[in-house]
């Protein structure tokens, strides 16, 4: 059996200072990748630095325009909090649909962010309502921060703290579950801005992408007929034993059209 180091840092700066100085060793939010990338012989960590003892990256807070959630929140937290629920109730419905009760209470929004599996929910809570993720360094946009298949604009060393979500008008999520993992094999975060909408789409491609036709004609009309009619291109979609790329193209216009039912009915 491999040896590895085991270190639970007090504070983010010693927790990024232990990250830079150990390219092998992995950060441990919730550990709902780094286990089973382990059991599955995929990764073999040199050492774990726990983020549990921080205290500065638990919390859920409102700041007046954003809904504030600290990095290790939990999924199960996030759908209890009566801050999301009253001010982004799309956000405590996403949170409450990931994985099953052990999941929910172990998984953090922070390794999700941080992990950005290309099915992972919260990847499009974050760029379909413009979130910024505020890191150990710096802020990043939503719009700036997911690269491709598990790849952000996180550096080495460089540590989540916390997830800064705008308040919308209104907003809905939907998800076509893969029934075995309830990752989703498509996802729709929609929300509304005023006359701006952004729609989100997670489960379709290498990583959380926006779908600008879909946002063009909501902007016109914020409303489920509206995604009649939209096409997606199928070309670089995944493809999988779950579902082909024209059957995901096909998902995002119907689940959108559901995420604008359920955004409308949410606040009127």
């Amino acid at each position: 059996m491999t040896a590895m180091a085991y270190h639970r840092p007090r504070s983010v700066a010693e927790a990024a200072k232990l990250a830079a100085g150990d390219p092998d060793a992995r950060v441990l939010a919730g550990g709902q990748s780094v286990l089973p990338s382990m059991k599955l012989g995929l990764l073999t960590p040199s050492a774990f630095i726990d983020l549990a003892g921080i205290a500065d990256l638990q919390g859920i807070r409102t700041d007046g325009k954003n809904v504030v959630v600290g990095a290790m929140v939990t999924h199960a937290s996030a759908a209890a909090s009566r801050d999301v629920q009253t001010r982004i109730a799309a956000l405590a419905h996403l949170a409450e649909g990931i994985g099953d009760p052990q999941v929910r209470n172990r998984g953090t929004i922070g390794g999700s962010l941080a992990n950005s599996d290309p099915a992972a929910d919260y990847p499009a809570a974050a760029l379909g309502l413009g979130a910024t993720i505020h890191t150990s360094k710096r802020t990043i946009a939503a719009d700036d921060y997911f690269k491709g298949l598990f790849a952000t604009a996180l550096e080495p060393g460089e540590l989540i703290t916390a997830v800064s979500f705008p308040i919308p008008d209104q907003a809905g999520y939907v998800k076509f579950r893969q029934a075995a993992s309830r990752f989703a094999l498509v996802g729709v975060f929609v929300a509304r801005f005023g006359k701006a909408v952004r729609v989100a789409v997670t489960g379709a491609g290498p990583c959380a992408f926006r779908a600008k036709g879909l946002e063009d004609a909501l902007a016109r009309k914020f409303a489920p007929d509206s995604c009649t009619g939209v096409t997606v291109a199928a070309a670089a979609l995944n493809m999988d034993i779950h579902g082909s790329a024209a059957y995901r193209a096909h998902l995002i216009p119907v689940l959108a059209a559901r995420a604008v039912a359920m955004a409308r009915g949410s606040a009127e």
